[in-house]
């Protein structure tokens, strides 16, 4: 099923000679990598068509893998076919400007909330929609180019999205797919160096935060981080955000959720679990997301704490009535 699906995404670009792709706003890896690695790709496949990538935000996390295209008037879209990567629903799109386009095609690999698109390929068991993408040039390789840089863009979401290769959802495939990359020519000190390596001023963050890590009755870890401690850390709202990371290895805890105040006083939720399904719960309280790596907000202290009890509840009855979590 899904290489028909990919087969009819080629026919339709073939269609164009004006493709557009877009992400999500407050992008991560994937969002980046999936859009520069797919542009890329059909750039190099086909030099005679106009293919953009236009956003309005970008992440300094991976800042280091270049920049966007810049932005069009109106008029530039109504052309195009829109295509948008790694993002579940409408309304999270950076670019308000799809809607301008002919006709949109949608590749995700997260929960099908809000269904949008002319034609939509989703693969919610992927570990990342640059794994889709990899897939997608290799079923398509006798027709479609690819090089070290698509493969650098694409390498580096495969292994943000899962964990370096860790989570429940990587499969012999995503492997597969990743070493196809490798072969290409991936430099992974450079990469790995840019993604992991931490500013000293950001350890000195990390190490005021673990200091603040609560855990509820039956074993969520949660931290709360004020705009004031944003501040006074010269932390960025997506590098105070990544710091539900550093809850990820407390034994028992098989829920953890940062909860980040943003500058327009709502408060920013991001749950993350090991054997515990939590996206109903950021469902529950405006977001969504996979199974286990899921996003909320909340818009008050009151809310931010029901949503905690009921993480709380959720993780007793997972670990009363399941066994071999740990």
């Amino acid at each position: 099923m899904s290489e028909q699906k990919i087969r009819l995404i080629l026919d339709k670009i073939k269609e164009y000679d004006r493709i557009v792709i877009f992400r999500h706003r407050r992008p991560d890896g994937d969002a980046v990598g999936s859009t520069k690695g797919l542009r890329e790709i059909l750039r190099i496949s086909f030099p005679k068509k106009d293919i953009r990538l236009i956003n309005c935000d970008y992440s300094d996390y991976v800042a280091f893998l270049g920049d966007e295209d810049e932005a069009q008037p109106d008029d530039f879209y109504r052309s195009a076919l829109a295509i948008v990567l790694d993002t579940a629903t409408a309304e999270r799109i950076s670019n308000p400007k799809y809607e301008l386009c002919r006709e949109i095609i949608k590749i995700d690999h997260h929960i099908v909330t809000q269904p949008y698109g002319d034609i939509c390929w989703i693969e919610e068991e992927r570990s990342s929609t640059c794994e889709m993408i990899v897939k997608f040039y290799d079923v398509l390789k006798r027709e479609l180019e690819i090089n070290k840089e698509a493969a650098t863009y694409l390498f580096t979401g495969m292994v943000t999205d899962s964990g370096r290769f860790r989570y429940r959802d990587v499969s012999g495939e995503t492997l597969r797919l990743a070493g196809c990359l490798l072969d290409l020519g991936v430099d992974t000190d450079i990469v790995y160096a840019n993604l992991y390596m931490d500013p000293f001023d950001e350890l000195k963050f990390k190490s005021h935060m673990l200091k603040k890590i609560k855990l509820t009755a039956n074993g969520v870890a949660y931290m709360y981080i004020d705009r004031a401690t944003q501040e006074k850390f010269g932390m960025s709202f997506e590098q105070a955000s990544a710091c539900v990371s550093y809850m990820d290895s407390i034994r028992d805890s098989l829920i953890w959720i940062a909860f980040v105040e943003c500058a327009d006083g709502s408060i920013r939720v991001r749950l993350r679990s090991r054997f515990v399904t939590v996206s109903p719960l950021a469902e529950k309280y405006n977001g969504g997301g996979h199974a286990c790596a899921a996003g909320a907000t909340v818009y008050s202290s009151a809310e931010m704490k029901k949503l905690l009890r009921e993480a709380d509840l959720r993780l007793r009855e997972y670990k009363e009535n399941n066994e071999g979590w740990l």
